[in-house]
């Protein structure tokens, strides 16, 4: 039955004048879309390459091994912070180009700016010449000689290694190899159980890994050995079907929606940007990440060796910061938070980021509660001279506990 309203003088209107009201409203919400979507237009139609650069910040090559690079940023404050340098390891499935989005929404310079000192690993572009490289290539080998060379410029002393996705995987698997360079251990979106609780995954939770692990490991073994890479196009693809309405309606519904917002509009095009430029993963690498880790989940298992060591993830020593997305799609909580599994619960510690995967770091909430957490973490737990803005930003982070050990 169609509702009716009343007429002015209290009769009751008739079914035609309500369509007609619907009708125009509809059709002024239409014209409202419209001309959002001409202002963004105009945005779009006057930006250039220029305006959506990203990775500004400046840093200088200080160390290169094969194809890898080790950049150190310059400081952006005379006062350097009293704690150890930190080195951030992205992982390979994306570039370490994340962190340093735009210069308001960067974890590079909001660690910068705190004094400390910023070391990043750049795992260059593989190639199918190196798809014979794996995991004890990437995580001893190169990641370790990251690590030595930076604990060299740091007179010998240990270091801080912030591993973010898979590469916080590679960092926490060293940390427990050699537990003697490190001062601290902060992960960000790491998978470590890489089956989690399914039973207690939320709605849009924990796709990636039920897809993997429904696959064969002869499906795994056809697509590395048909392409010798993981390609970046196909993972691309897979990430972006994880959302399909908000990958199928970005471009157009979600542009509108700007309505002409020159920044918001300029955010989205360097994260696009950045999405767009995603490398192939090195084959033998992408075989045991699928395999042993998503498949057979041999890192908490105990069973996961690198370099002829299996990796004991009780080893490693020093204090852990552990950051996960409470909406992330990709890596869900349970996979990240089996961490506080094997570390002594005086030495973990976790803050819970209210975001998505990516937006741990590139949304604006992100700059108080992940960087302002991460430069508070490293002053209380390394450092015997915290900053005021350290001790300010303690106040900042959501939903960081210990948590002890099961």
């Amino acid at each position: 039955m169609i509702p009716r309203k009343r007429n002015p003088d209290g009769s009751l209107a008739e079914p035609s004048d309500l369509a007609g009201e619907a009708w125009i409203s509809a059709w002024t919400q239409m014209l409202d879309s419209g001309v959002r979507a001409i202002r963004s237009s105009e945005v779009l139609n006057g930006t250039r390459q220029a305006n959506v650069d990203i990775a500004e910040t400046p840093a200088d090559t200080v160390f290169e091994i094969d194809k890898i690079r080790v950049l150190k940023y310059r400081p952006l404050v005379k006062t350097r912070r009293d704690t150890p340098p930190v080195l951030i390891c992205y992982g390979l499935f994306g570039r370490q180009t994340m962190i340093d989005l735009q210069e308001d929404r960067s974890l590079v310079r909001n660690l910068l700016a705190d004094g400390i000192e910023v070391y990043v690993v750049d795992w260059g572009t593989p190639t199918r010449a190196d798809q014979f490289l794996n995991m004890d290539d990437y995580i001893e080998l190169y990641l370790g000689s990251c690590v030595d060379h930076v604990v060299a410029e740091n007179d010998g002393k240990p270091i801080t290694l912030f591993g973010i996705c898979e590469g916080g995987t590679f960092a926490a698997a060293l940390a427990a190899m050699r537990p003697e360079q490190f001062a601290g251990l902060a992960l960000a979106i790491t998978p470590i159980d890489f089956h989690g609780e399914p039973d207690n995954f939320w709605r849009g939770e924990g796709y990636l890994n039920s897809w993997i692990r429904n696959l064969s490991e002869d499906d795994v073994d056809l697509i590395i050995d048909t392409y010798g890479m993981l390609p970046g196009a196909m993972t691309g693809a897979i990430f972006s079907s994880l959302t399909p309405m908000a990958s199928l309606t970005k471009y157009n519904i979600g542009i509108a929606n700007m309505d002409g917002d020159e920044a918001a509009i300029l955010n989205f095009l360097r994260m696009e940007k950045w999405i767009a430029d995603r490398p192939d993963h090195p084959g033998a690498a992408a075989r045991q990440w699928l395999n042993d880790l998503y498949r057979e989940n041999q890192l908490v298992e105990g069973r996961f060796v690198v370099a002829g060591e299996t990796i004991d993830l009780t080893k490693i020593a020093c204090p852990v910061l552990n950051i996960y997305a409470l909406q992330d799609h990709i890596i869900p909580l349970s996979c990240s938070k089996a961490l506080a599994n094997f570390v002594k619960p005086d030495l973990y510690e976790e803050i819970g980021f209210p975001g998505g995967h990516v937006g741990v770091f590139v949304s604006r909430k992100a700059q108080g509660v992940v960087a302002g957490g991460l430069s508070e973490w490293l002053g209380r737990t390394q450092s015997t001279a915290p900053s005021k803005k350290a001790k300010k930003a303690k106040t900042k982070p959501a939903n960081r506990k210990r948590s002890p050990r099961k």
